[in-house]
């Protein structure tokens, strides 16, 4: 097929649109696409971005909005004006619209939501009253709701007259006139009931519910175990705040996902994309971690300089100090990845210290001893060609001592780092710190210190009297 009939691409067609200046074929153009389409369109031009929005419909355009990164979302608010802003802002749901709002400096948010009406003022304010990363913060109040005495046909009459303005309608909440919250229903088990069948028939008030102050991690797993679309959200005295969606979940997860990966990878977690941070900000949220980690390794000047005299006295020892410390830190960030990713996912918890510890001394143990084999095996390999000359006779007649020396390090320093990589995430998550923390780079260190320590005390307890 010839390539003139190729349909034009959708950027070639925005372009195109766009140096026609045809705003009413633009307008049609932009809300007939997916909205996936249109942000890429965005990020793309960000020149056009703010027309982009502000030539869309209004319920299209806060679709768009909320799956934009924040560094865009930013720079589209200041380059709206203040009635496409006050229009957007009143369409975007409240979880959507508190999730934006909680990134920008206060005296923004201030101005911001003098543009809200009345009504979402109201809920706006009250969710970012909440405290940070509380489940209040992502709940939002458009649900449906019914009550026990309400048969089927009265129940499906409420969806039509106010679902349209809800997120989801998989699952309809049942509350007294108290707004205490009773039950929650499938959407199925309704479609499927008799129009005449009352609520209260089909309530087992076996019902899930989230407090407005729980955690959004702990939310995740809730979500996790009970495979919900969405769950309701309660205050101390059951009263039903709103709901929170699996989608607002899966962004949390990804969200801490992000964060744990920075930290393990010895770094302040970022607020914003990579390429977005300010060159200055992204200096400050390395440098910190990489000072603690450079006065740490300042203790592994310290080890060796306590063993200067055994160094002198036999420098060949000074030969594997490289392949002591990468291999105790390689395995110690070997196992605080995995007891990191462990606890991030549900698999262990504080509880399981023992079983974590017992496993990791039989790895440590099967671990180093394979690499003490290889680091044995190679200084006899060595040995056997300085016999004949092949290469320089560097252990003389110690070859054996030293290699056993080195082989029984390998297995201490392995077992100590496998150890440290496991344990320390569960003690900084049982002293109520963040386990990411203990990242790989900060147990690499520690393992470098303390693995010094023992090839040496190894060394002189085997080459004592012969070298040392």
């Amino acid at each position: 097929m010839s390539s003139e009939l190729e349909q034009p691409s959708i950027k070639d067609q925005f372009e195109q649109l766009m140096q026609d200046n045809n705003l009413a074929a633009l307008r049609s153009f932009l809300d007939d696409q997916n909205i996936s389409d249109v942000a890429d369109l965005i990020y793309d031009n960000p020149d056009e971005e703010a027309q982009i929005i502000a030539n869309m419909a209004i319920n299209r355009a806060a679709a768009v909005f909320k799956i934009l990164d924040v560094s865009r979302q930013k720079q589209i608010v200041q380059e709206l004006s203040s009635f496409k802003t006050a229009e957007l802002l009143n369409e975007l749901p409240a979880d959507d619209r508190t999730d934006f709002l909680e990134e920008l400096p206060k005296n923004v948010i201030r101005d911001l939501i003098k543009l809200l009406n009345a009504d979402e003022r109201k809920i706006t304010l009250a969710m970012l009253g909440y405290p940070e990363d509380s489940i209040g913060r992502l709940m939002t109040p458009d649900y449906v709701y019914v009550y026990p005495f309400n048969t089927i046909e009265q129940v499906l009459h409420t969806i039509r007259k106010v679902a349209k303005n809800t997120e989801t309608i998989d699952v309809i909440y049942v509350v007294n006139r108290k707004g205490e919250l009773l039950d929650d229903l499938r959407i199925r088990d309704i479609i499927l009931a008799s129009p005449e069948t009352r609520i209260e028939d089909l309530m087992d008030e076996r019902v899930i519910a989230l407090h407005a102050n729980d955690d959004q991690e702990h939310a995740t797993e809730i979500f996790k175990m009970n495979n919900r679309v969405a769950l309701p959200v309660t205050d101390n005295n059951d009263i039903l705040l709103g709901i929170v969606t699996i989608d607002d979940m899966l962004w949390v997860t990804n969200e801490e996902f992000s964060e744990d990966i920075q930290k393990i990878g010895g770094t302040e977690a970022l607020d914003e994309p990579y390429l977005d941070t300010p060159l200055f900000k992204l200096i400050r949220k390395r440098a910190g971690w990489l000072i603690v980690l450079f006065l740490s390794e300042l203790l592994t000047a310290t080890a060796m300089a306590y063993f200067n005299d055994e160094i002198a006295k036999a420098t060949v020892l000074a030969m594997f100090i490289p392949l002591i410390m990468s291999s105790g830190g390689n395995s110690g960030s070997q196992a605080s990845t995995l007891v990191i990713q462990a606890m991030a996912v549900g698999d262990i918890s504080i509880m399981d210290w023992w079983r974590v510890m017992r496993r990791e001394i039989l790895s440590g143990l099967l671990l180093g001893a394979i690499l003490g084999v290889i680091g044995f095996t190679r200084i006899c390999i060595w040995h056997y060609l300085m016999q004949y000359g092949v290469i320089e006779d560097l252990y003389k007649e110690h070859w054996f001592l030293i290699a056993v020396s080195v082989g029984i390090s390998l297995i201490g320093v392995v077992l100590w780092g496998t150890l440290t990589g496991s344990m320390l995430p569960i003690i900084l998550k049982r002293l109520g710190a963040d386990p990411a923390v203990s990242s790989a780079p900060f147990v690499a260190t520690l393992v470098d210190v303390t693995g010094i320590v023992i090839y040496f005390s190894i060394a002189y307890f085997f080459l004592k009297g012969v070298l040392l």
